[in-house]
């Protein structure tokens, strides 16, 4: 099965582009956020293959005034994965690894044009492996930087530029994660027995700051590391810690979701801290796919369109559909000999099953 990819010389095995190994749930994805420099607008871009499922899908979520409105989309992918567009939303790589732009053609009343250029070199995340008993559970890698974002965001004839200092963080991901329908059979031996996550990547005015970790329930990393990158930065810039620590963690009163913290960074010099504080209502991240009805990867057909829109105020965040948010946070970075630096990213968190280190 030969596409457009096979003209590039981008193969990783003997295989044409159009398969991707032999796990069923590999999968290779963009995601996107972008913020005003008050963390009143905020908009979410997910965008994601499934080659082994034939599925490709996106999806564009916006929080103004309270709510947050969601626009997915769905298709069968035919094996052609160079064609990055799904409905509405397209994705155009202008410069590899530094300049992109994310298109959503007006539909169902939401529209939007968001165009994304990296800071500084993008990082490479630690691989990221985990098994369930026997069977990977993921296996993949990521590279993660962040941005200035130009644009403009449409909701219902409402439409808005995105104005100096708004900022943002892109990923790309690829490798194999659970997507589509889960698998009905059980795994003898097997079983998730938590799932803890949380991910901050901060903007400040001359830095990028970018922290992550996945623990067992019994709070001990078994992925994590903390970067602190100068705007600018090539591929080799920056302090890396692999012994980071998020601390002074209290969880808001009947969620899994943190009040705030204050994340430490061990330096050659001493310890850097930034403390995170969230405003406003968090984002839920099932508004690009993480979880019902839109997952990443569930077959809705040739082509599927719908709109979602949630009223964050009315929204039971204690409901386990509701577990993974990003949170809109103000930032305040310290370290010795530096002046105290203001800032604004994601605090992104996830806790699945039992995390005792917060009583869970």
């Amino acid at each position: 099965m030969l596409t457009k990819g096979d003209d590039y010389p981008i193969h990783q095995t003997p295989e044409p582009i159009a398969y991707a190994g032999s796990d069923r749930n590999f999968y290779d994805r963009y995601f996107f956020n972008g913020y005003s420099p008050d963390g009143s607008e905020f908009v979410a871009v997910a965008f994601g293959v499934y080659p082994a499922l034939n599925v490709a899908d996106a999806h564009v979520s916006i929080i103004r005034d309270g709510v947050q409105r969601c626009l997915h989309a769905s298709r069968i992918l035919g094996l052609e994965r160079m064609d990055i567009a799904v409905g509405p939303i397209r994705i155009e790589v202008i410069e590899p690894l530094q300049k992109l732009k994310v298109t959503l053609a007006r539909s169902e009343g939401i529209a939007c044009e968001l165009v994304f250029e990296g800071r500084s070199f993008p990082i490479e995340e630690p691989r990221f492996v985990r098994r369930n008993g026997p069977r990977l559970f993921m296996d993949y890698t990521r590279l993660t930087q962040n941005g200035r974002v130009s644009g403009w965001l449409e909701v219902d004839g409402d439409r808005r530029d995105m104005g100096p200092g708004w900022t943002g963080t892109r990923d790309r991901s690829w490798g194999i994660r659970p997507v589509g329908a889960p698998d009905p059979q059980p795994t003898p031996g097997g079983g998730i027995a938590g799932f803890f996550w949380q991910w901050t990547p901060v903007n400040f005015e001359d830095r990028s700051v970018f922290f992550h970790v996945n623990a067992d329930p019994d709070g001990k990393p078994w992925n994590t590391r903390a970067v602190i990158l100068p705007d600018g930065a090539g591929p080799e810039g920056g302090w890396h810690s692999d012994v980071p620590s998020m601390e002074d963690v209290a969880l808001k009163p009947g969620t899994r979701h943190a009040s705030g913290g204050t994340l430490k960074i061990p330096l050659a010099q001493g310890e850097a801290r930034v403390r995170l504080e969230p405003i406003g209502q968090p984002f839920l991240m099932r508004g690009i796919g993480y979880g019902g009805e839109w997952r990443h990867g569930a077959l809705k057909g040739e082509l599927a369109v719908g709109r979602e829109d949630i009223e964050l105020a009315a929204v039971d965040m204690g409901q386990p559909e509701n577990w993974h948010i990003q949170a809109i946070s103000k930032a305040t970075f310290s370290a010795p000999s530096e002046p105290e630096r203001q800032g604004i990213g994601v605090f992104e968190q996830l806790i699945a099953g039992p995390y005792r280190p917060y009583g869970l």
